[in-house]
């Protein structure tokens, strides 16, 4: 994926898209919209067999901001300010669940994301919307992580 000038080459190393299991698929550029593929691992679940809702969150949060990135050439990251989300049912241990995350407008001082994630077939599992101030994105070596 390095070869997109949209998604930046330390991009798919952070540690959290380890954690996830993220796996950075596409960026539209006319819809601003960034698609992302998680695998569920069993350390986001519950005992009820589903993943932990603040766990949901975090994929929502990386589709959506990876959309922002995308959306500005890896030049800047978004960091939110509010997340509100909508778990609709349960994602299953081992599920492959798609991330869609979009720039629905982006200002100097604000943005505002979407993004909802969805079983293989198009069924719905989560949504969420987010407001998040625009920040440079910082780079591995400018937070001391590698």
């Amino acid at each position: 994926m390095a070869s997109e000038p949209y998604f930046p080459e330390d991009a798919g190393g952070s540690p959290h898209s380890s954690l996830l299991g993220s796996e950075f698929v596409s960026f539209d550029e006319d819809t601003l919209t960034a698609t992302m593929r998680f695998t569920v691992k069993r350390e986001m679940t519950t005992w009820r067999g589903g993943v932990q809702g603040g766990l949901v969150a975090g994929y929502l949060d990386d589709v959506m901001g990876y959309a922002f990135v995308a959306a500005t050439r890896g030049e800047q990251a978004p960091l939110n300010l509010e997340l509100s989300m909508s778990l609709i049912r349960l994602i299953p241990e081992g599920a492959t669940i798609i991330g869609k995350g979009r720039v629905v407008k982006a200002g100097r001082r604000v943005v505002f994301l979407e993004g909802e994630l969805l079983a293989e077939d198009g069924t719905i599992h989560a949504r969420a919307t987010s407001t998040a101030i625009p920040t440079p994105r910082p780079s591995p070596t400018e937070t001391g992580m590698v």
